[in-house]
């Protein structure tokens, strides 16, 4: 066993969101106050000091703008206002006064890539090439023979490209036809962005999540992407079958974020975190939050897309992003409002409540910033959506190969006996399965062996430790069935051990009797590791 070392002292002054732990709530499934089965901002902040409790950082609410929501959201009509199904701009001043009341941070996603078909920049661009913005948007000409201008895929299937008999072009979507791509190489495009950021940050907001920002611009060239070798990676989609190479992930995109971090950093003490997905994500990842400049964080789907979760998988990403100068902070996630429920990914039915107090504490033990979505911390697993009752256009378009991104967007049960589960009085926007509903929040909360109990009691710890926030990450062990690795920071030395089998297991650091259990799940005790047992030891002597 490899001795820890001891590293360079720890700044004295770190920033609050570093090694912060960020509750993800997907507003239309979190709380409903008008009895119309929606989630919406006046029910976020009657729940927020449930929210303190859990004793996490800061909030991050997915889109609540104004939207056709097509796409639930991420489809914008007006970046600067509320839709009316989720409330009003004064709720939200509301909601950001009583976070911060509760000490709470705020985040909110935007969403630059694209706009609604709705919007009143398309309505505009759409009219005729030569207006004011007819060039904000991605507008091509078809080939001789009246074909899109090139091979790319939609992420949703189909070609990234829909013909528009207004101006005689092609119009370029990386997702749904009606989310068009914005032109974010043009300036103009690029002001009216950062303006929109300035007004949330106006309104007291801490910082921004950026969605699918690598898809922010492309090879103006339009060059074709290329074919995909063969491989067993099941393929749902028409994008599976190519690289995508030249619709995103273009050099440019850092430099429109050092623009935007110049405006960010104006206001003290925000955050950014871009969301990076695609066959370059770690690379970009890091591009986007190389040095000062840049974002401040980013992360990937290492985990949210991993049909298992093994030593190697965590090894691998772990050893990503070494503690040296000059490389970016990451953050983790193991469940969001695009990826099933982890519990339903990782573990089978009867060993799902051991399962999901070692992903907690796995979780709590990453170097970087980690998500908890909404509902985590209950152990929430997927539901089963039938066909007839699917409301996502990504599921509905791909059935019966989906990622069932509505199986991980259902209501938060907040009352098991209550109707609607205490998230609403009326009809839920998507159903409350009967195990979840047996997790609700009434019944965990007085249970203090509850999966609640627990994430409480973790992201306590996480927080009042500066080697498990702040600290450096070595793997020693990543076998078949065990992970080992270490958090060290200046004063403090942890040893975080796993064991992802329903066997039990041994295992024991050098020198054992210089080390003492801190946080132990499912009965591990030194050195012993029953089935999914884990526990993190700290060095006394």
């Amino acid at each position: 066993m490899i001795e820890p070392l001891f590293v360079r002292k720890a700044p004295e002054r770190h920033e609050w969101w570093r090694g912060a732990v960020i509750y993800q709530i997907y507003p239309r499934s979190f709380a409903d106050t008008n009895g119309d089965g929606i989630g919406d901002l006046p029910g976020i902040t009657a729940h927020l000091d449930y929210v303190a409790s859990l004793g996490v950082d800061a909030i991050w609410i997915s889109p609540f703008f104004t939207s056709p929501m097509k796409d639930f959201g991420y489809d914008v009509v007006d970046y600067c206002a509320v839709d009316p199904i989720f409330g009003t701009l004064a709720d939200f001043d509301s909601l950001i006064a009583r976070a911060h009341s509760l000490g709470l941070k705020v985040l909110i996603d935007q969403v630059y890539a694209h706009t609604s078909d709705q919007h009143e920049w398309f309505s505009q661009s759409r009219a005729s090439c030569s207006n004011e913005r007819a060039d904000w948007y991605v507008w091509a000409d078809p080939k001789v023979d009246g074909t899109p201008p090139n091979n790319w895929q939609s992420v949703f299937g189909g070609p990234a490209w829909t013909w528009d008999a207004r101006r005689g072009q092609y119009f370029m979507h990386n997702f749904l036809s009606s989310q068009p791509q914005l032109n974010v190489h043009l300036p103009a495009v690029q002001d009216a962005l950062i303006n929109v950021a300035r007004f949330w940050l106006e309104r007291g907001v801490d910082g921004f999540r950026l969605d699918a920002i690598n898809f922010a611009m492309f090879d103006t060239a339009l060059t074709d992407n290329p074919v995909a070798p063969r491989s067993n990676r099941r393929r749902s989609r028409s994008s599976d079958f190519q690289l995508s190479q030249h619709n995103m992930s273009h050099p440019d995109i850092p430099l429109f974020l050092e623009r935007l971090r110049a405006l960010i950093d104006s206001y003290p003490d925000r955050f950014t975190v871009a969301e990076v997905g695609g066959d370059h994500a770690e690379r970009e990842m890091k591009s986007f939050t190389q040095g000062n400049s840049r974002l401040n964080s980013a992360y990937g789907f290492n985990f949210l897309y991993a049909s298992k979760l093994t030593p190697a998988l965590v090894s691998e990403t772990i050893d990503e992003w070494p503690d040296e100068p000059g490389m970016g902070w990451p953050s983790w996630a193991f469940e969001n409002h695009d990826a099933p429920r982890a519990l339903s990914r990782w573990s089978k039915p009867g060993d799902a409540a051991a399962f999901a107090q070692l992903k907690m504490l796995l979780l709590m033990c990453l170097r970087g910033n980690v998500f908890v979505y909404y509902g985590e911390e209950l152990a929430l697993r997927q539901v089963e959506i039938a066909f007839e009752d699917l409301v996502d256009p990504e599921a509905i378009v791909n059935w019966p190969l989906t990622l069932s991104r509505d199986g991980a967007r259902t209501p938060m049960p907040w009352a098991r006996d209550e109707v609607g589960a205490g998230f609403t009085t009326g009809r839920p926007w998507l159903p409350i399965d009967a195990e979840n509903r047996a997790k609700a929040v009434d019944t965990q909360l007085e249970n203090e062996d509850s999966i609640l109990a627990l994430t409480k009691r973790l992201i306590a710890f996480r927080r009042n430790s500066e080697a498990l926030r702040w600290g450096s990450c070595r793997v020693t062990e990543a076998s078949d069935d065990l992970l080992a690795f270490e958090r060290i920071d200046a004063e403090q030395a942890l040893v975080c051990v796993f064991n992802f089998s329903g066997s039990a297991r041994e295992w024991a650091p050098a020198q054992p009797d210089r080390w003492q259990i801190s946080q132990a799940v499912n009965g591990a005790s030194a050195w012993s590791l029953p089935p999914f047992g884990g526990l993190i030891a700290e060095r006394i002597a």
